[in-house]
């Protein structure tokens, strides 16, 4: 059994209050407890404190992030965490520098974190249908995946050393929304990365 930081990113507002990334943020963490799991769940727009977040990081061996897509990246609320967060953690907890040494500063960029050995998974939601992404007929996106877009929350997972998990969307949430099929996808998808253990050991 493993330690599982959750963060849900979003961002309330009146046509859009955040009920769906709480509802799977939730839901996560009581699957993930379930199976023996510790899990700490930080609710980013209810408040934290910074120094509890760095070293809720270092004391993860998954960190899960929750939050919609707004405006192609995280909630602004979201970056706030991270820019203080992650920021603070440059101090050698999550990060020595940026990677580079005195002797190569042209070198390594980026590859000075702290936590190799710990996993991240993205779970986003998002407005445009999954129709939108991997096709490039599709004009928008023109054959991105979803990967793609979320491309810089990857880079700042992998500048603090962590490595990657499938990545989890939920799609069209607003103009057609279908969150029971959302919902058993991502069981289904969490039952995939995080296999149940009592099970295995069971059989």
């Amino acid at each position: 059994m493993s330690n599982i930081l959750i963060l849900n990113g979003a961002q309330p507002y009146p046509f859009a209050p955040g009920r769906l990334n709480a509802t799977l943020a939730v839901r996560a963490k009581d699957r993930l407890e379930a199976q023996g799991h510790a899990v700490r769940l930080t609710t980013v727009a209810e408040g934290y404190d910074v120094e509890a977040e760095v070293e809720n990081h270092r004391w993860a061996d998954t960190v899960i992030m929750q939050f919609p897509v707004n405006w192609m990246g995280v909630p602004w609320s979201f970056k706030k965490y991270m820019d203080e967060v992650y920021t603070v953690g440059m101090d050698g907890r999550l990060t020595v520098g940026d990677g580079r040494i005195a002797e190569a500063p042209k070198a390594n960029y980026g590859m000075g974190g702290a936590l190799a050995g710990t996993r991240y998974m993205l779970s986003a939601t998002l407005n445009a249908p999954a129709e939108a992404f991997d096709d490039p007929a599709e004009p928008f996106f023109a054959g991105l995946s979803l990967d793609d877009l979320l491309r810089p929350a990857h880079l700042n997972a992998k500048f603090f050393g962590m490595s990657p998990l499938p990545t989890f969307g939920a799609f069209d949430v607003m103009k057609n929304p279908e969150i029971e099929s959302d919902l058993a996808r991502f069981d289904a998808h969490l039952a995939a990365v995080f296999p149940d253990a009592r099970t295995e050991a069971a059989a």
